[in-house]
């Protein structure tokens, strides 16, 4: 598996998102982007990190950013979920792996002294000119979306 590195352009893909469009990366043009993987639609952690950057999406909108939240799970999985907590962003649906894989996201967990392959929480700051500037890996949900806003100004 790809360990993907800041500076580098970010690596492109497609996938379903919940606008009932295929996303492509590279067709974003001239914005910064937040990619944060997570593991599980409606669970406790998932639901406050992206609450959080629902809550902060009119800041980031006008940082000239746009933010996407990526799992493994359905489209309608994701539907519903953004629909219960009204999270004003797009999810994208990765049930084959393909894009968590080539992110480098995709590895060992352990929960309750069990081990076990997941998503390893992760955010991705991609600058408008398409290149990764910053990565937070094994992401604590608390506080998260604020650094990563904070990190925007930065780029």
């Amino acid at each position: 598996m790809t360990k993907i590195k800041e500076k580098i352009t970010a690596p492109n893909f497609k996938l379903p998102s919940t606008n009932g469009k295929i996303f492509e990366l590279k067709k974003i043009r001239n914005k910064n982007i937040i990619l944060y993987f997570y593991p599980k639609d409606d669970t406790p952690g998932c639901t406050l990190e992206s609450r959080d950057f629902s809550k902060l999406n009119k800041i980031i909108d006008k940082k000239n950013t746009i933010v996407y939240g990526i799992s493994k799970d359905s489209i309608e999985s994701h539907i519903k979920f953004k629909k219960k907590y009204k999270l004003n962003f797009d999810l994208l649906s990765d049930e084959k792996l393909s894009v968590i894989k080539k992110y480098g996201v995709w590895g060992m967990k352990s929960f309750l002294g069990k081990k076990f392959k997941g998503i390893i929480r992760s955010t991705f700051l991609i600058n408008s000119k398409g290149k990764i500037h910053k990565i937070w890996s094994n992401v604590r949900v608390k506080d998260h979306a604020k650094s990563v806003v904070e990190e925007i100004n930065n780029i």
